[in-house]
């Protein structure tokens, strides 16, 4: 698998669960950054490619498909995806219970819950940015950010002020 390679001297947005929906006050949050990754379930209609197209206006977009992902344009969305950014590796799924544990990496980056998750374990980040559409049960609505630099990988999640 060719993994592909950035610098990047901005944050790196983190977005899932969009179901159809891309809030603007998840745009605004994501303003500045310099590469987007979006985890999965953008939705299910011909219609919500239309979201990939407006954050690739702010940063280029990297997309892993959801279960959700089910119109004619997802089927070119690979289900697992690996970047590394400024060094760091980092490997994109949906659902987190379809990473293999000794996958190689800093990072595994997931969404599928709604449940936002930024927590170190086994020496990698687990970092889920929550869901950014529909609101589901009491969940926030929240996005999250990624800084990876010489120094240190680090994440936030952002709760959008809807």
């Amino acid at each position: 698998m060719n993994t592909e390679r950035f610098e990047c001297d901005a944050p790196v947005g983190v977005i899932a669960d969009t179901h159809g929906t891309l809030r603007d006050e998840a745009l605004t949050m994501l303003e500045g950054c310099g590469l987007i990754l979006h985890l999965g379930d953008v939705g299910s209609r011909d219609e919500d490619a239309a979201i990939l197209e407006r954050l690739a206006e702010l940063a280029p977009v990297h997309t892993v498909r959801g279960n959700v992902d089910t119109a004619a344009w997802a089927e070119r969305l690979p289900w697992h995806l690996d970047l590394v950014v400024n060094g760091w590796r980092l490997h994109l799924v949906h659902d987190i219970a379809d990473f293999a544990s000794a996958t190689s990496c800093d990072a595994g980056l997931h969404g599928h819950s709604h449940k936002a998750r930024n927590e170190w374990r086994d020496g990698r980040l687990l970092f889920n940015p929550g869901g950014a559409g529909r609101r589901r049960f009491s969940l926030p609505l929240t996005v999250g950010k990624l800084w990876a630099d010489e120094a240190a990988l680090r994440g936030a999640i952002l709760h959008l002020p809807v």
